[in-house]
């Protein structure tokens, strides 16, 4: 069946589609005794008014988009809650897209909210989006990027220092006697990646006989975290590493699996540590240190930041770097 259409709810309510258009969009206009038959004509046919071609049609959209690299990740799920939160006092709604860290599924949401003349955009990229985000900008689209510092000074930014996040991790386990450490993430094509890497490296070089090994996952989800540890527990017992430093928390509950599960002990054998300190990290059977970031207030701050370009739109651009802390657990101290 097709759906209603103005005209349909004009035919019925025997107004014309003008005041139909009055009694949705202006009802002080119309008198209450052909509102009410409006209203009577909306409801026997079902009518849902489409707000998404009337924004169109007026050239704006009160609605923020809002693109992640992993909607199954519950870090994401923390920032996206706190962009949510602040987007409501604002009265805009938020719509989410999931990359799935996949470039061209980026590319096809960053598509989409252009279509739909979305007033901002907050996006915590997976490659390189600078082109489209300025095709954005010239659209009248106010951007701001999650989870990474921009690369130029065009956008305002929201991130954490992922490099002192990786140092702080290397530390505590060269603290603990780790001088073998295995940093297990991916893909090392993602910043935060890279950023946490380099961070544990540049703790490393400064302890003798400390070494680093990255093994790129591939993707950042427990699958992978057990693959590769698998495949690291394959090697001879004395080229295993003595410390697991995984780039997120999903990564870690991977390899804290198939650790278990082979009967290796942690801390005792191979201490593990992973990032973002999501709630699962807390909760483990032996419990995770993790690298804790404020997720939430990272959304809030993105959304006021996105509030303030959207509002002013020659508005200076800022970047806010938050510092990520350090939470040690049971999977690299006993004590």
């Amino acid at each position: 069946m097709a759906m209603a259409q103005v005209r349909d709810v004009a035919a019925l309510a025997g107004v014309s589609p003008a005041t139909v258009s009055n009694a949705l969009n202006h009802p002080h206009r119309v008198s209450a005794r052909t509102l009410a038959k409006v209203q009577a004509a909306i409801e026997e046919l079902g009518y849902v008014r489409n707000d998404a071609a009337r924004q169109l049609r007026a050239g704006s959209n009160p609605a923020v988009g809002m693109i992640v690299l992993d909607a199954a990740n519950p870090y994401f799920t923390d920032v996206a809650h706190g962009a949510e939160q602040h987007l409501a006092e604002l009265g805009r709604p938020l719509l989410l897209g999931n990359s799935a860290q996949r470039e061209e599924q980026e590319l096809t949401y960053l598509r989409l909210f252009d279509e739909q003349r979305v007033a901002g955009v907050l996006i915590a990229p997976v490659g390189d989006v600078l082109p489209k985000l300025r095709t954005l900008k010239d659209h009248g689209t106010s951007v701001v990027i999650i989870d990474r510092k921009a690369g130029a000074d065009e956008f305002s930014s929201v991130s954490v220092n992922d490099e002192q996040g990786g140092w702080l991790v290397a530390d505590h386990l060269i603290d603990q006697g780790a001088r073998r450490i295995a940093v297990i993430g991916g893909p090392g094509s993602l910043r935060q990646v890279r950023h946490r890497l380099h961070g544990t490296q540049q703790r490393a070089d400064r302890t003798d006989g400390a070494t680093v090994e990255f093994l790129d996952t591939g993707a950042m989800d427990t699958a992978s975290g057990r693959e590769t540890v698998q495949r690291l527990l394959e090697r001879p017992r004395d080229e295993w590493p003595e410390a697991i430093f995984a780039t997120n928390d999903l990564v870690a509950l991977g390899a804290l699996q198939v650790l278990a599960r082979a009967g290796v002990e942690v801390p005792g054998e191979i201490m593990l540590a992973g990032y973002d300190d999501i709630e699962f990290a807390a909760s483990a059977t032996i419990p995770i240190t993790s690298v804790r970031q404020p997720s939430e207030e990272m959304g809030r701050q993105a959304a006021e930041l996105l509030r303030q370009a959207i509002e002013d739109p020659a508005a200076a651009v800022q970047h806010t770097v938050f510092q990520p802390e350090l939470m040690v657990r049971e999977s690299t101290s006993a004590h």
